[in-house]
């Protein structure tokens, strides 16, 4: 799968980056491509571009907050979660979003 998707928590530290961390390595682990964009306290890092967007099976929205951007996402599967989903079982989230897509 091509997944992109954003990190954002309520005090736009640690868990923004460690939600961004664990969705990486577990999809890189199973074989997906992933780039994730954070929205922390420094404001919007690693951006997702069009190209990357466009490419999407789907966005994961791993926030605790209203994220930035959501217009970009127009067509697109998306699928919102709490940070603590992300940070508690990565791959368990991204297995469960491939098999809801028919993508297993």
């Amino acid at each position: 799968m091509n997944i992109v998707g954003i990190a954002a928590c309520t005090s736009g530290i640690a868990h923004t980056y460690i939600a961004k961390e664990k969705l990486i390595k577990a999809g890189v682990a199973l074989g997906h491509n992933i780039s994730i964009e954070t929205q922390g306290t420094i404001g919007i890092e690693d951006k997702l571009t069009k190209e990357k967007i466009a490419a999407a099976d789907v966005v994961i929205i791993a926030a605790d907050i209203k994220v930035n951007g959501m217009d970009r996402f127009i067509n697109k599967k998306i699928v919102e979660v709490p940070t603590s989903i992300v940070i508690k079982s990565p791959k368990g989230l991204i297995n469960k979003i491939q098999t809801e897509l028919g993508l297993t």
